[in-house]
């Protein structure tokens, strides 16, 4: 199995980008442990692929290709078939002679070793490079098995690291058990859990927490947008063809079929026996048919969570889920793609029940409430703060959605009409806020509040606001994001839970790291104007302002009293388990 593992919980995660990731670092310590190469198999399970186009691009070829010369009619003579066959078994000879010297010389150089707070890994013929990660700025350790590894017994180890395009390390390929060994090992050690070389790092527990049914994960796709239209066009196309008798019509939407369904089969592969477990050092997700993926993402390391509900899933009430890791944003499309599901299908209670494990405190008493309005609700029921009617004219299917909700932990923003939408992000997470507001949005006194944390699926923002309360939130919201960043846990997470059970807090296997609760704000001055926004420094959104680190005696905007009462808390659910409903639409 494929097995990617974050590091739980870290303190202010560097911004994308950052190098203190991974590459070149000079102030990271040197690795302590011996050089190894990968698997000997290696140059097989990479230089397959290329092998096969090759076969193919020379059987495609004919001998009349191959030879320019033919009898009557362009048909060679058939004493040169023969000396067609041997060319073209040459040229395959010449080309699988060449990609496996590459591939072999490829593997000798390529080596790697780990240390107590380091991983090495040399690669490169012509273009040498030595990168290094520290393991304190790890995300997540992805164990994937494409389908040709899971053939021969082999697996790559995929090390996650919050920085730029490139910053992730593949270690491919290495022994499958092998591979799952050193996922423990470099789990621990960014933990701060000392093991020593040759010591076996005990695997930490886990509890199964749910597993997508296949019915429902092929329900989920049947009821898809682009299935519907799919399906109304070949409708249309056989209709057009019975009345006209031409099978032109049915011809021609046979290409959109065939790319629908490579991309449900894609999303049925990526699906296929998605299951969640819980464990000390944060989730486990376990899914993939063809190719095997595993992950730990540790909740300390998911910077933003989005809750969708597309129109027609709303009769069995489904939900999906997707998560930024600021590991993943450095990923190819595709992987990132397969690594941010958070769940693929799931009921509401589901969807509010992985909720409860990634922020284990929703920071408000009446969670149950305040999450159904963020859900399915409009207007300010449970102290929701919605968009005025003047934004109707920007947006005037959603309009009434529209609107976000602040909490002692995390910031909620939700709209969509046909696709509901609920964002949630803490307030650590939040690295920089923007206030934008266009020529109409002026004029009509709107503006809208997008909150930037790392590249990813989720872009938590509220549109169209009324001017002073957009300002007011991205004042506040800045406050709020500084002042939970500095209450943060530290890197090493496993020092830091062994310290709080001893305190006789939460067990985090229940619903992992407890999130740092952010201490309390004074009132302070109004919110500055929406023009005063500023752009924000390192890299920033262009008009962004960071959240700020305030002076000692400085004030932060006016809080709403319920955020100062603490309470005790059963997750974002009811009482008896059950996610709120609102009133009303």
């Amino acid at each position: 199995m494929t097995t990617p593992d974050p590091v739980p919980r870290p303190a202010p995660d560097p911004a994308p980008g950052d190098p203190r990731g991974a590459g070149p670092v000079e102030e990271a310590p040197e690795a302590d442990g011996t050089w190894k190469r990968m698997h000997p198999v290696t140059p097989l399970v990479r230089g397959w692929a290329v092998l096969a186009v090759l076969l193919f691009f020379v059987v495609q070829q004919g001998g009349g290709d191959l030879l320019p010369f033919g009898g009557d009619g362009g048909e060679p003579p058939r004493e040169y078939v023969g000396v067609a066959l041997l060319v073209q078994l040459g040229l395959l000879a010449v080309g699988a002679f060449l990609i496996a010297v590459w591939s072999y010389v490829t593997w000798r150089v390529t080596r790697f070793r780990v240390g107590d707070e380091v991983v090495e890994l040399r690669t490169g013929v012509l273009n040498r490079q030595h990168r290094r990660v520290r393991l304190d700025r790890l995300q997540a350790v992805d164990v994937v098995q494409p389908l040709v590894a899971r053939l021969t017994g082999l697996s790559e180890l995929k090390l996650e690291v919050a920085g730029g395009s490139g910053s992730d390390v593949s270690l491919a390929y290495l022994r499958s058990a092998e591979a799952q060994r050193l996922r423990r090992t470099l789990l621990a050690r960014a933990a701060g859990v000392r093991v020593e070389e040759g010591q076996e790092a005990p695997e930490a527990p886990e509890r199964e927490v749910l597993q997508v049914p296949v019915d429902r994960l092929v329900g989920s796709m049947l009821r898809s947008g682009w299935t519907v239209a799919v399906a109304l066009v070949v409708v249309a196309a056989v209709v057009a063809v019975v009345a006209t008798g031409s099978p032109g019509f049915l011809v021609g939407g046979l290409p959109a079929a065939f790319g629908v369904a490579a991309g449900l089969w894609g999303s049925f592969s990526r699906g296929f026996g998605f299951r969640i477990a819980a464990s000390p050092d944060g989730l486990r997700l376990r899914h993939g048919l063809t190719e095997t993926r595993a992950q730990t993402v540790p909740p300390g390391r998911v910077q933003a969570i989005r809750l969708s509900q597309p129109f027609l899933w709303r009769g069995p009430d489904w939900w999906t889920m997707q998560m930024d890791v600021a590991g993943y944003a450095s990923a190819s499309s595709e992987d990132a793609g397969k690594a941010t599901v958070l769940l693929p299908v799931g009921t509401r209670e589901e969807a509010v029940r992985v909720l409860s494990l990634v922020v284990p405190d929703p920071g408000v008493d009446d969670a149950a409430a305040v999450l159904g309005a963020g859900l399915t609700g409009t207007g300010t029921a449970a102290g929701w703060v919605d968009a005025p009617r003047s934004s109707r004219w920007l947006d005037p299917v959603a309009w009434r959605r529209n609107g976000f909700r602040v909490t002692r932990t995390a910031l909620l923003c939700r709209r969509g009409r046909l696709t509901r939408q609920l964002d949630v992000v803490p307030h650590e997470r939040t690295q920089s806020l923007s206030l934008e507001q266009g020529p109409l949005q002026r004029r009509l006194g709107v503006a809208t509040v997008v909150a930037h944390a790392t590249p990813g699926p989720v872009t938590p923002r509220v549109d169209h606001l009324a001017a002073p309360a957009a300002a007011a939130l991205l004042a506040e919201q800045s406050h709020r994001a500084a002042t939970a960043r500095r209450s943060a846990g530290p890197e090493r997470w496993m020092t830091a839970l062994a310290a709080e059970q001893g305190a006789g807090t939460q067990d985090p296997s229940v619903g992992g790291a407890p999130a740092p609760a952010a201490a309390e704000e004074p009132a302070g001055p109004s919110a500055p104007d929406a023009a005063a926004a500023t752009t924000a420094p390192g890299g920033a959104a262009p008009g962004s302002a960071p959240a700020p680190d305030l002076d000692a005696g400085a004030t932060s905007p006016a809080v709403d009293p319920s955020l100062e009462r603490p309470g005790d808390h059963d997750g974002w659910a009811r009482p008896d388990g059950r996610p709120g409903t609102p009133e009303g639409p």
